[in-house]
């Protein structure tokens, strides 16, 4: 069976804003505390797609390695949450206390 390819929009991930999401394969978790919309520049991809920015909230101390993971809403497909493949990176946090994690869609 193959999956279907989906396109991930701001708006997708606008609902879950405060929603703590499993990483898969390890003990992180991560609450989506900020879906920021950009401006699409011209001559630069699909004029159609607004680029956006997801940042994820995780505790400091334990930092989660750069890369592809797969995060799932807590409460999985019973709270109506898909599992989603996104590239995390770790990114300077001044707030105390807390690791941010920024996913680029562009």
């Amino acid at each position: 069976m193959t999956a279907d390819f989906v396109v991930l929009t701001a708006d997708t991930f606008a609902p879950h804003v405060g929603t703590a999401f499993k990483v898969e394969g390890g003990r992180h978790v991560l609450s989506l505390s900020e879906v920021e919309r950009l401006e699409n520049q011209p001559g630069h991809g699909d004029p159609a797609f607004q680029p956006f920015t997801l940042i994820f909230s995780g505790p400091s101390g334990d930092l989660l390695a750069e890369g592809m993971h797969t995060l799932t809403p807590e409460g999985g497909a019973q709270a109506g949450g898909a599992a989603y493949d996104l590239y995390l990176i770790p990114v300077h946090t001044p707030t105390p206390g807390r690791q941010d994690y920024q996913a680029v869609f562009n």
